[in-house]
This record gives C-alpha cells, structure tokens and sequence, in this order.
C-alpha cells in the first residue's frame, strides 16, 4: 500500500468541503424543492433541519473519517468494527448511484453555457429542453462531464481536488452575488423576496408530512452526508484540526450559497410571473432559461448563471467519485488514474439509463433522496452513538479547546434527537416511493 495522500492545508480541506457540499444540490434543487414545498415555509424546516440534524451529522463522518484515516468501507475495520463494514458500503454505493444520474445533470449545464452563448433556446425554453434532455445529446455530454471529473480526480487530493475546489468555489460565490444583487434590480422583485422569506404557517403545519423528508433529504444532500464524502475528505486530515470549526464553517458556507441561490432564482421567476417549482427536475433549465430569454442581457446572464451551476457541479462530482477511488486507491496497487478511469467508465453506464429518459432520472433521484442517503445516515449515526461512543467523543475533542461538555452534549444528540428525526424522514421517503410506485393509494401522514 503507498503511503496515503493529505491535503496540502487546512484551508483547502474546509473548500474542497464546501465544494462538496456546494453542488447542483444548491442551485439546481434547492430552488426547485423550495418552490414544491411552500416557499419559505419549507426554508424553515430546511435550516432546522440543517442545524440540528446535518451539523451534528456532519462531525459524526469527520470523526470516522480523521480517526480511521481510511475509505468509508475500511474505516469500520480499521476502528475494530469489522461487523459494521456494511455501513461503509452503503454510502460508497450511495455516491456511485448519485453520480450516476448527478452526472447526467452535469451534461445538460455543459449544454445550456453553449445555448446562453447563442441563444439556442430563446422563445423555445422547454421545447429546448426537452430535446437535449434525454436522448445521443444527452449520453455525449453526459459522457462529457464525467471525462472532466475523472481528469480531476486522476491527479490526487492535493494536486487535483484541492487546487481545483480552490478556483471554484471562491468563483461560485462571487458570481452567485453578482447575479443577486443584479436579481434585486428587477420589478416583481419584492413579491420573490416575500415568497421566500415569509413562511405561511398553516401551509407548514398541514403540509410536514411532505416537507419534513424533502427538507432533511435536501439538507443530506446539499451537505453531502450519507454518501461517504465527508468520511473520505476527514480521512486526509491532519490530527491538530479542529473538526468543530472546520464543520461549522462548512455547515455556514453552503448554507449561505443555498440561500444565496435562492435570492437569484425567485426575484427573476417573480419578475416574469413564472409560477415557483413549475418545471420539476428541469426547472433551472426551462422556467429560468426562459426567463434569460425575455431580460436584456440575457445570453450574458444565461452564461454567468449555467458557468456557476457547471462550476458547482463538478465540485461535488469529483468528491463522489473520490469516495469509490479511495476505497480502490486503498486496497489495490492501480494507480489512481487507472482507477479513476474506470469507476467514471463504471458510473458512466449506471447512469445511461437516466440520459434516456426524464422518468427514469426522477427515479434515480427519488431512490437517492427518500432512500439512500437517509438509510446511510441513520446506520452511520447508530454505529456513533451506540458502538463507537466515547471514542468518537476523544476524537471530536482532538485538536480543540472544547471542554467535555460539548463533546458529551453531541453524543447525546446524536444517540438520540438526530437519530430519531432521521428515522422518521426515513419513514416518510419510503412511503413517498411507495405511493410513486402506485404500492400506497395515498400517504398515510
């Protein structure tokens, strides 16, 4: 085994995180999911969900990942619970199934920088969409965006994914500001600030059975929790970091970004009437393309919005495919850029029935949100807080000044409160997959 890779400092650990964590997630679902449930209504469940279930989640990876110094498989042996190697691979397989379809989506942003630039898709929004969706264009640039996460991954932690989250972030957060301040300018835009800042209570109240699993799935998915991502970044981390600070600022970062995306999309959907969350899985591509077409400027703000969406794309693409190429890179003697080759070759076909059709796609993304990610929370949770207990505590405490009050406090939340609300989101996603499936006439909460 060659001697394991680290990342070249703490600063790019915390970005290439939040590169993780800052993805389509943020620009393409955040919106989308937002405006399906309720507007601001689903904002509020959305950051307490955040808070209170995906920080305290979020360390509990770090703390595998630091003390393992491993892949999310290997950890568990590693930490002498062989027995619970399960868990490790139900996330790896979770990212590998992800990228699948995510890589897809990547695909059609590649698209629409070209569309912007010429103006392809003006005065026929969804019919543009619906032509490059699926079908040979969608498998080419689908093919095409995983050639670009495979070349980045190919060249190491340091060499690779670290200089390149170091460019895209900082550039995602400073055009996504340029675009909201220039968001703000447009009539109509106060009816989108209002929409999304002021929640409806009732329609939270009569309507959790369905904003619960969306918005803690939307939190696991924007904090790229349950699919090894953050089990594999921790393992490259030194021992004096401290994981409480470094989580915080990545919980802060994207959650920011997510919001910040939001004061973007809803004044320009306001501004042209553009009902929220029409579109489903394509709303970023038909009702804000659309939009582009009718503003001044519009190719220039078309290519600003789909650069930023491509940039955060390929940030969380690379560390999904880096959780399955750890474990190789652990366990085989390829070199990394064999492997990466081909598990991208591996992900490419996975995901070649979803560049065929928007039905399947949707299917693939239900089975990751209701499914996948909160079953690879819950199991990674419980291993935490029942089994690995009060060695996790020492590792959480490693590398800060924190007394011991926040490290039993945390262990008592992850014991209990989190495990607890993830279990009914799981609930909950079964039984929207169940009622997708025609299995369930209709929910039953």
């Amino acid at each position: 085994m060659t001697e394991r890779e680290t990342w070249a400092s703490r600063v790019g650990f915390i970005l290439a995180a939040v590169g993780s964590a800052v993805g389509l997630g943020n620009i393409w679902q955040f919106p989308f999911q937002t405006g399906q449930n309720g507007g601001a209504a689903f904002i509020v469940v959305y950051l307490l969900a955040v808070l209170l279930i995906g920080f305290p989640a979020m360390l509990v990876e770090f703390v595998v990942g630091r003390r393992a110094e491993r892949n999310p498989i290997d950890a568990f042996e590693r930490l002498g619970h062989g027995d619970w190697k399960v868990v490790g691979i139900i996330g790896t397989a979770t990212a590998f199934w992800i990228l699948a379809f995510y890589s897809v989506v990547g695909g059609w942003v590649i698209r629409y920088i070209a569309g912007s630039a010429t103006g392809a898709y003006f005065g026929r929004a969804e019919a543009y969409f619906n032509a490059v969706a699926a079908g040979p264009e969608a498998v080419v640039l689908h093919a095409a965006f995983m050639a670009v996460t495979v070349g980045i991954v190919a060249l190491g932690v340091a060499g690779g994914i670290e200089r390149a989250t170091k460019f895209m972030v900082p550039s995602i957060v400073v055009l996504l500001l340029g675009l909201g301040v220039w968001a703000g300018t447009l009539e109509g835009a106060a009816a989108g600030y209002d929409y999304y800042l002021s929640p409806d209570v009732d329609a939270l109240v009569s309507n959790i059975g369905t904003i619960l699993p969306a918005a803690v799935g939307q939190a696991f998915f924007t904090l790229s929790l349950g699919m090894g991502a953050m089990v594999t970044y921790a393992s490259y981390l030194g021992e004096d970091d401290s994981l409480p600070a470094d989580g915080a600022t990545i919980v802060v970062l994207n959650t920011l970004v997510g919001l910040l995306a939001g004061f973007v999309v809803f004044p320009i959907l306001f501004a042209l009437g553009v009902e929220p969350g029409s579109g489903g899985l394509g709303a970023a591509f038909i009702t804000l393309a659309g939009a582009f077409a009718q503003l001044p400027a519009g190719r220039v703000l078309g290519v600003v919005f789909f650069v930023v969406l491509l940039l955060a794309a390929l940030s969380s693409a690379i560390s999904l495919l880096e959780v399955v190429t750890s474990y190789l890179v652990d366990n085989t003697r390829f070199s990394r850029p064999k492997l990466a080759v081909g598990l991208g070759t591996g992900i490419f076909l996975l995901g070649l029935p979803s560049a065929f059709g928007l039905s399947t796609l949707g299917w693939y993304n239900s089975v990751a949100y209701n499914l996948l990610l909160p079953l690879s929370v819950l199991l990674l949770l419980l291993f935490v807080g029942w089994v690995d207990t009060y060695d996790a505590v020492d590792e959480l405490r490693r590398g800060t000044d924190i007394g011991s009050t926040f490290g039993l406090a945390w262990l008592w939340v992850v014991r209990t409160v989190v495990p607890l609300a993830v279990l009914v989101t799981l609930l909950l996603g079964i039984q929207t997959l169940a009622v997708n499936a025609g299995l369930l006439a209709s929910p039953i909460v």
